[in-house]
Formats: C-alpha cells, sequence, structure tokens
C-alpha cells in the first residue's frame, strides 16, 4: 500500500483529519462526520490477510486501526481485554473526542500505547471529568490540555474523585501551591496513591532520621522524591550512603537529589574514584559534574589535600 492510500485509510477508519466537533450528549454513540469504512482498501492491506482466518472481520478491523495509529495491537489488546468487544465507533468516537481537547494525532501512539485502557473509557464518566479537573482544579487552560497529558497519560485512566482530586488535596496540605508546576512538571504525583505511595514514601524518610517537617521539606525541594521506589531506589542507596560513605543527614537535607542518581552507574564509580584519590568532595558536586568536571574537582583537591 502506498503512503497516500495508508493515509487516506487511516482518515477513513480511525481518526478524522479535521478537528472533530465532539457533542458529550451522544459521547459514546458513532460520529456521523466520520466517513465509512473503504472495505475494498481494508482487505488488501497485508496486516489484515496476514492475520489469522479464524478472526472476525470487526477484530481485523481494529487491529489494522490500532496498528496505523502506530499502536501495538497486540500489547493493546493483552492489557485491554475489553478492547476485543469495544466497536470501531466507539473507538472513533474515543479518538474525536480526545481530539477537540487539543490532542494531535502523533500523540496516540504514545498515549494509547502506555494506557490502552484509555481507548474503551466511558467520554461522559470518565474522560470528560478529568479535563475538567485540568480547568477547574489545576487552572489548565484548553490550549495547554495536550501539553499536560503528553506528560502523563495516566491522568486520562484516573478517577477525578477517587484518585485526582484527593491527591490533590494532600499535596497541597504538604505544601505543594504551585498548581503549575503540579500541571506541567509533575503531573504523575496526581496519579500517585495517597495511601500506598506518598504517605509511605513521606514515613520513610522520617524513618531514616528526618524530622516531619524535614521530611516535607525535602519533597517539596525535590518532588521526584514522591516517584522512587522505597526497596528498589531509597533503602539500597541509604545503606550505601551510611555504611560505605560514611554519610551524615545533613549532606542529604543539603542535596535530596542524591536519590536520583544511578547507584552502580554514578554514585558508587565517584565514591570509589574520590576515595581512591583521599578526595572528600560534597555531594553535589561530585554527582553532577560532568566526567571532566569531575576530573578537575579531584586534581585540584587532591593538591590543596
Amino acid at each position: 500500500m502506498s503512503a497516500a492510500a495508508a493515509t487516506a485509510f487511516q482518515s477513513s477508519l480511525c481518526i478524522s483529519s479535521q478537528k472533530p466537533s465532539f457533542s458529550p450528549t451522544n459521547s459514546q454513540e458513532p460520529n456521523s462526520h466520520l466517513p465509512s469504512k473503504p472495505k475494498s482498501l481494508l482487505h488488501k492491506h497485508p496486516l489484515y490477510s496476514s492475520a489469522h482466518h479464524n478472526l472476525s472481520l470487526q477484530i481485523k478491523e481494529k487491529i489494522l486501526c490500532l496498528e496505523i495509529m502506530g499502536i501495538d495491537s497486540g500489547k493493546a489488546l493483552s492489557l485491554n481485554p475489553s478492547l476485543h468487544t469495544t466497536s470501531l465507533d466507539s473507538l472513533n468516537s474515543i479518538i474525536s473526542f480526545l481530539q477537540s481537547k487539543g490532542i494531535h494525532q502523533k500523540d496516540f501512539p504514545r498515549i494509547f500505547g502506555m494506557c490502552p485502557q484509555i481507548l474503551t473509557s466511558n467520554i461522559k464518566t470518565e474522560l470528560g471529568p478529568v479535563f475538567s479537573f485540568l480547568s477547574q482544579d489545576l487552572n489548565v487552560p484548553e490550549n495547554n490540555y495536550r501539553k499536560v497529558i503528553n506528560k502523563c497519560p495516566r491522568l486520562l485512566t484516573s478517577s477525578v474523585r477517587d484518585q485526582l482530586k484527593p491527591a490533590l488535596f494532600y499535596l497541597q496540605r504538604l505544601g505543594f501551591k504551585d498548581l503549575e508546576a503540579l500541571a506541567y512538571q509533575d503531573p504523575v504525583l496526581l496519579v500517585s496513591s495517597v495511601e500506598h505511595t506518598l504517605i509511605p514514601k513521606l514515613k520513610f524518610l522520617e524513618s531514616i532520621g528526618f524530622s516531619t517537617s524535614e521530611a516535607k521539606s525535602l519533597v517539596l525541594r525535590c518532588p521526584g522524591l514522591f516517584t522512587f521506589s522505597i526497596e528498589n531506589n531509597y533503602k539500597p542507596k541509604f545503606e550505601y550512603f551510611k555504611e560505605e560513605m560514611n554519610g551524615d543527614l545533613e549532606e542529604l537535607k543539603a542535596f535530596p537529589q542524591f536519590f536520583a542518581f544511578s547507584l552502580e552507574k554514578r554514585i558508587k564509580p565517584r565514591h570509589l574514584e574520590a576515595k581512591k584519590s583521599g578526595v572528600k568532595l560534597p555531594l553535589a558536586n561530585m554527582l553532577k559534574s560532568t566526567d571532566d568536571e569531575f576530573k578537575e574537582l579531584l586534581r585540584n583537591n587532591g593538591a590543596n589535600s
């Protein structure tokens, strides 16, 4: 199939080439503005002909639709079994709705690839409320929806009532006042469980010696601390920091970004090299410097010792 034919088929089967005029009151009905599917073109497509002969026409059409959008259909169908029974009209409704909110066609492979559940969401009760939350609770203007969703597609699979609003309330109580930063830089915090993610990580910081106020100050300065695994990040890095580096908590207070660096690729090699050179460097200097800058730091501090 030529590139032109593939493009034409994509527009016909899955996506309107024009910005759709979406009506929330008819969110799950077929989109009248979408032209009908060119069956002859579908039958000739290699993805169609190579599909298992026992697959229904509807499944073959959906597989082709997903693949043409750049989505791994096997992965999507595996992660979201509901795709097996959803109609193409319903898929078109989802795509049209997202386009009406400013999401571009080129964004779909990443968004749906990460969260194929979006493809079978209910527009009225699930997707619509997320955009209302962005507008009303985070003050995101309509022309910036795309930026926020691309930053964190999981927003579209999160319940506003059970997830997004409770997380926002908790974060604001901790001291996160900058809504713009939450929307554009750290929206992943909003899709994190308060009970199972945010609170346990704050408690872990307290368990290693920080006071409650100090732990809050650390996450406010470095929100990424809320995204690190306790078992795979915090514990091994803190253990190395205390036992091998003989580190002091005051150093972590000054540079909480320590936990953002790779233990095996950055922290250990830099520490061992500095130790071999007999040089003690502040954490920030040791870890943030480039390789050349690090070597220069070792030379200069070694010469001054």
